[in-house]
């Protein structure tokens, strides 16, 4: 009988395979039998509209004014979102941003200061 791998996101010992595919009962995680940890582990690079690298922790400033959806507010140019958490979503940037409170942000909307 052949050892299965752990799992790579909570190291549970309880892994099975259906279909070619890891599955781990105690968190969900899914992953390819054939895949190598380390080529699933590539990082995305974030870059602000000027293309400097983005990380955790940054602060940027806003380049251009922003429509809130679902309100009239409006983000004006310059203005400094401090304490940035990148994201793999459809926007790149969690924040929270002064009298607005939490946000998503584009990536390419922001320049870092």
């Amino acid at each position: 009988m052949s050892a299965l791998p752990s799992c790579p996101e909570c190291h549970s010992t309880f892994t099975y395979e259906d279909a070619g595919h890891y599955i781990c009962p105690e968190c969900a995680h899914e992953w390819s039998s054939q895949a190598d940890v380390a080529t699933e582990a590539v990082d995305r690079i974030y870059r602000d509209a000027a293309g400097n690298v983005l990380q955790n922790g940054d602060t940027v400033s806003v380049i251009k004014d922003l429509k809130l959806k679902g309100s009239a507010g409006v983000i004006k140019m310059g203005t400094k979102v401090k304490n940035i958490r990148l994201v793999d979503s459809d926007h790149d940037i969690d924040c929270k941003i002064d009298g607005f409170g939490a946000m998503s942000l584009k990536s390419e909307f922001v320049k870092k200061v």
